[in-house]
């Protein structure tokens, strides 16, 4: 069994869903369509969990290259579009390979403050290491951010769930596609019981006023 950080006092646990360079930043293979608001606020929300000494899980995908050949396109292992973007980085971190192996060490959560696990695929759930950890961790809250909305971050949400955790999507800190699919893939995941917030509700407003779209807005709005 994993370890737990707490066993008394009420803590947070942030899910940071691949936020990798192909993702993230214009020049990645797969960029998202709200690349800088999103990378905007994630970076906030990272200031915040450093700050205020959050565990950070998080998740990064990882495609065999087969030499140019691969079917897929993006994140392809040894590329540099496959690594996390810098500031979602923290300092005391260990990273676990996509592997068909469940081992991680029981005091991995009290030894790193962020622990970054590849996958293979797109659903976190399908890889064992991941599951494992995702299933047996303890929090009273699982905060989501990352990309993509209507993919990962919406099969890591569910799985969540499903498991029985707590979860909180900041809305205004995930990256999309599709705006039609990411707005669809929110309600499902409102509707399963994640709770849709926005960045400023966990690291407070921020002075730059970012331009937050009227789609974000609404959404997260149907929640009060």
């Amino acid at each position: 069994m994993i370890l737990q950080l707490h066993k008394k006092q009420r803590w947070h646990l942030l899910i940071d869903v691949d936020t990798q360079k192909d993702f993230l930043l214009p020049t990645g293979r797969a960029c998202v369509r709200n690349q800088a608001e999103v990378l905007a606020n994630i970076r906030r929300v990272i200031a915040w969990a450093r700050r205020e000494n959050v565990s950070v899980i998080s998740t990064a995908e990882v495609y065999p290259n087969n030499n140019g050949c691969s079917e897929i396109g993006y994140c392809l292992d040894g590329t540099d579009g496959q690594k996390k973007v810098p500031c979602t980085l923290l300092n005391d971190r260990a990273s676990f390979p996509a592997d068909n192996k469940n081992a991680l060490p029981a005091d991995v959560l009290l030894a790193y403050r962020q622990v970054i696990l590849h996958k293979r695929c797109i659903d976190p759930f399908d890889e064992p290491r991941i599951e494992r950890l995702l299933s047996e961790v303890e929090a009273d809250e699982f905060i989501l951010i990352g990309a993509g909305t209507e993919y990962a971050v919406r099969a890591t949400a569910l799985g969540l769930l499903h498991r029985g955790k707590n979860v909180s999507i900041i809305v205004d800190a995930l990256g999309s596609h599709n705006k039609r699919e990411a707005k669809l893939a929110l309600r499902k995941m409102q509707a399963k019981g994640a709770k849709l917030i926005m960045t400023e509700n966990v690291a407070g407003a921020s002075h730059l006023r970012p331009c937050i779209p009227s789609t974000a807005r609404s959404v997260a709005g149907e929640e009060n």
